[in-house]
């Protein structure tokens, strides 16, 4: 089945954000440098200014949830939105390191709400075929943005010293603006919230917008009733029970979708992205314009591959894509390591070329598939909480990363920190080996059972039976008539 018109709109839509967090990653990897010489910053306190957003970005994530399941997922987009314009606003005036660290807090907020949304909405209106496309579509947005934040450098190059860093983060408004009007006038509500609070109507008026003309949406609704129902009859109690007491196939669920978003943090992507002309002055290159020309150079590099990465996970699957990333990331680091160790006059050289094999090694598995995996395999009945938890540690192992880059580098040298890179993202790749199940082209309402049936979980096993015997046989029979002529059904 084609992707229809409508649902490459809303995707696009709900990217937006994601390009607006991205675009502050950018400017943050330049403006943490030129905020430093205005305001007389320490060393540590340019850490703290860089890695808390992702600390206030923990909480973000966990509001999220309730956020997202009480009141729908569109909603959940303009909270993001907006916090995204009163932070970016309250930083560009600060004239004090407290204000300054006020306007990071409410920006922080609203990249967890944003990193807990963005996967999540795509994913739940994107067919199954395609949905390994589509989901990473969120990431290349992501680095469309970074690369937009990078090149705010040059932009803004004619403006006076001082100033410069301020209108890079007044522009920042633009994007959650237009991101706000696009939610009020674009996009819809996720079909599969709708049914989880018993609207199938409007459900069902939505999906005709998504499928092509003639399709027997009934089925897919149906299907996203059903599992519905058949997640919470496992659940032992309301509210976050079923994540601190998980049942086994919820357990490897928890354990798969959050140790991915976690890994993606652990090899520590963020910090270098955010020290990438620390990085790059310890290599050699000491021109300002060189370092700004090379920022750019491997954004692109990164978003390049992320495009190939999310063309190749709906052909490929998800693990090989996975392990070629880890493996191409650890190789990467531990040459960028060897380079520090043994400097030379053609050390830039080589720690430039390492940089971006690193940077296109994570966008062709990691960088996509940290969130692709969390949005795909937690059931609907957990989804909005379980995706929280996961961006909140995500974003509590990017605090740690990048609050202690420089005095860790500065402590074990660069080449021991990169080297420690190159190990960890090595132990990733263990850890996915052993848990992390193929789920290319699975519905989103089969994880659930797919899971049990990995782990021998009778709970969800015998609620499928259960199920099974309370359907009504003359619904069974129309639903298998609608089956059969629909032969290339798909559930979004």
């Amino acid at each position: 089945m084609e992707i229809s018109r409508s649902t490459y709109i809303y995707c696009l839509c709900a990217c937006l954000n994601s390009c607006n967090l991205g675009y502050d990653i950018g400017i943050g990897t330049q403006a943490g440098r030129l905020i430093q010489d205005d305001l007389g910053l320490t060393r540590v306190q340019r850490e703290l200014f860089v890695g808390s957003i992702d600390f206030w970005a923990m909480f973000g994530a966990l509001s999220a949830q309730y956020v997202s399941d009480t009141y729908g997922r569109r909603k959940t987009f303009l909270v993001a939105a907006t916090g995204f314009i009163f932070g970016v606003v309250i930083t560009g005036i600060a004239q004090t390191y407290s204000v300054l660290m006020l306007g990071r807090m409410l920006v922080g907020l609203g990249v967890g709400v944003g990193l807990a949304i963005d996967p999540l909405y795509i994913a739940e209106i994107s067919p199954a075929k395609h949905r390994g496309e589509l989901v990473t579509w969120s990431e290349i947005a992501l680095n469309v943005g970074i690369v937009l934040g990078f090149s705010m450098s040059i932009i803004l190059a004619p403006i006076a010293d001082g100033t410069e860093w301020r209108w890079m983060f007044f522009a920042g408004t633009i994007m959650p603006i237009v991101m706000i009007a696009l939610v009020l006038k674009v996009m819809p509500e996720s079909p599969r919230w709708l049914v989880s609070k018993g609207r199938e109507t409007e459900a069902f008026e939505i999906l005709q917008t998504i499928y092509p003309k003639g399709y027997d949406v009934d089925l897919v609704v149906h299907d996203m009733k059903e599992a519905y129902v058949r997640d919470r009859a496992v659940e032992h109690a309301a509210g976050w029970q079923i994540i601190w007491n998980p049942t086994p196939a919820f357990r490897r669920i928890l354990l798969v979708g959050i140790g991915v978003a976690v890994a993606q943090q652990a090899v520590g992507i963020d910090s270098i992205q955010y020290y990438l002309l620390d990085v790059l002055e310890k290599s050699g290159i000491n021109s300002e314009q060189k370092q700004n020309l090379l920022l750019i150079f491997l954004g692109m590099v990164k978003l390049l591959f992320i495009v190939v990465g999310g063309k190749l996970f709906d052909i490929k699957g998800r693990r090989p894509l996975l392990f070629i990333s880890l493996i191409g990331m650890a190789i990467a680091l531990l040459m960028i390591s060897i380079t520090f160790f043994i400097a030379s006059s053609t050390s830039s050289g080589f720690i430039i070329f390492g940089l971006g094999m690193y940077l296109a090694a994570f966008s062709v598995g990691m960088g996509p598939g940290a969130w692709l995996v969390p949005a795909e395999v937690f059931p609907t009945s957990i989804r909005a909480k379980a995706m929280s938890l996961s961006a909140f540690l995500n974003r509590a192992t990017a605090t740690l990363m990048a609050s202690t880059f420089l005095s860790t580098a500065n402590a074990i040298g660069w080449g021991g920190f990169f080297l420690l890179l190159s190990i960890i993202s090595l132990l990733v790749l263990g850890f996915l080996w052993i848990y992390l199940p193929e789920t290319k082209g699975r519905s989103l309402e089969d994880m659930s059972t797919y899971f049990a049936e990995i782990t021998g979980d009778n709970s969800i096993l015998e609620a499928e039976v259960r199920i099974s015997e309370a359907r009504d046989p003359a619904v069974e029979l129309s639903i298998l008539k609608k089956s059969q002529r629909t032969t290339d059904r798909e559930v979004i």
